[in-house]
């Protein structure tokens, strides 16, 4: 039994490399990350999705899954590639304040199925960001100040596991899996669906300020000033913006789960800040909080580097501006702590992040500047010296770097130990596996 008996056992499409269209569907959203895979795999449904894996583990074949690919690592020669965006059902229970979600479901789809009933979930900064994805990795967002991480919001993971069987997995049922799926990644089963809590968003009060570069200075000094003594509901995020082919910028991004009057005047130190290019903050649909930011929504070629940084100062200000950002296009600050750094008594993998701040880089991934932006990204991290504390989160994680970049020695080994035991053949590769070095 072989890759080539798929279309036998699956009613979903099957792509092998002779195919026409091989290449567009082993692509991953970060154009930069080459899949060689062995095929790819669009389920038609959760049973499909039992079918592909009890096929690979009788073939000894290895299945990654991927609902979007925007966490691709490019580790994955020679496997087949599960893609489940058809599987992107959406289902709101108000009464419960759950959500029930497909693997392939994007956050943009939960916001504007969950924002009208005066609900949200726990998100990230962009729309097209598959739920599971990024709720298998811990999901560090705009409110995650407030409730901390997604993953330490769900109650229930519907799974396909290593023998094919499916299942489904909560605190009571299968406590050490329901522990690691909840921030420790996709090594340990095929998630098919999952439910989560999601919390009362009545109001949301936002939106981008962006000044011209001289003005850099005092949008540092009111950053800080802001996150000094920020609530809980407030989440600011600084970038230092340098768009190809265009003048280099500053911009603060402002999520507040409340109403407009109290974001107002919590963020009223802005207001002392002239020559505001634009300026939208105000009333924010719970369906719009991905525009914010004003993240790519279509595939690119790029390269990103996160560090957590144990703090952010006047002195972290200087350092950063004593040089361009250039050649990267966005060098960003976003305020973290919070509840992040109290993790609950049932709380997942992902643990808790001491670290207050967590630096952003990125930069194009176009042959003739790879080489500067990567060597523009580690000049950076070294002149920040000991802010850096080296650890990452898991759903920040980039090609070259390994999981265990993203947990402790004790949480990493409990991590192995209960791979070891659910996979022992190892049937499913994350996009940064547990057991890698």
């Amino acid at each position: 039994m072989t890759i080539n008996d798929l279309r036998n056992v699956l009613k979903g499409r099957v792509i092998l490399p002779e195919d026409d269209g091989f290449e567009q569907a082993t692509t991953a959203w970060n154009l930069t990350v080459r899949q060689p895979v062995a095929a790819v795999v669009e389920a038609a449904d959760a049973d499909d999705v039992a079918a592909l894996v009890r096929h690979a583990r009788r073939a000894g074949l290895t299945v990654t899954t991927q609902p979007s690919g925007h966490g691709a690592s490019g580790d994955v020669e020679g496997l087949i590639l599960l893609r489940t965006g058809l599987l992107n059902e959406v289902e709101v229970r108000a009464e419960e304040r759950l959500v029930r979600v497909g693997a392939g479901a994007k956050w943009g789809q939960l916001l504007a199925a969950a924002g009208p009933l005066g609900l949200t979930g726990l998100s990230g900064s962009a729309p097209g960001v598959s739920v599971t994805g990024y709720t298998l990795g811990g999901g560090v967002g705009w409110f995650s100040r407030k409730y901390g991480f997604a993953s330490d919001s769900v109650r229930a993971f519907d799974i396909v596991d290593a023998e094919g069987e499916p299942g489904r997995v909560t605190a009571e049922s299968d406590p050490e899996l329901f522990w690691a799926l909840r921030g420790g990644g996709g090594d340990f089963a095929v998630v098919t669906a999952l439910e989560l809590e999601l919390y009362p968003a009545p109001d949301l009060y936002g939106g981008r300020v962006i000044w011209p570069e001289h003005r850099t200075r005092e949008v540092y000094d009111a950053f800080l000033e802001i996150t000094a003594e920020a609530p809980r509901e407030l989440s600011v995020w600084i970038n230092r913006l340098q768009p190809p082919g265009a003048p280099p910028m500053v911009t603060l991004d402002l999520a507040y789960l409340g109403g407009a009057a109290e974001g107002a005047d919590l963020l009223a130190r802005i207001d002392k800040i002239g020559d505001a290019i634009s300026d939208n903050r105000g009333v924010v649909p719970v369906a719009d909080l991905g525009s914010i930011a004003a993240e790519p929504t279509d595939p690119a070629p790029s390269i990103a580097r996160a560090e957590l940084l144990t703090g952010f100062d006047a002195d972290a200000v200087e350092i950063l501006l004593a040089k361009p950002v250039e050649p990267l296009i966005n060098l960003q600050i976003r305020h973290l702590g919070g509840a992040l750094t109290e993790p609950g008594a049932g709380a997942g993998a992902s643990g808790a992040l001491a670290e207050p701040y967590l630096l952003g880089l990125v930069g194009l991934g176009l042959p003739h500047v790879a080489d500067a932006t990567r060597a523009k990204q580690a000049e950076v991290v070294a002149d920040l010296g000991a802010y850096v504390s080296g650890r990452k989160p898991y759903t920040v994680l980039s090609p070259g770097e390994t999981a265990a970049m993203s947990f402790s020695d004790s949480t990493l080994a409990r991590l192995r130990e209960i791979k070891r035991a659910r996979d022992p053949h190892n049937v499913f590769r994350a996009n940064y596996p547990v057991l890698g070095k």
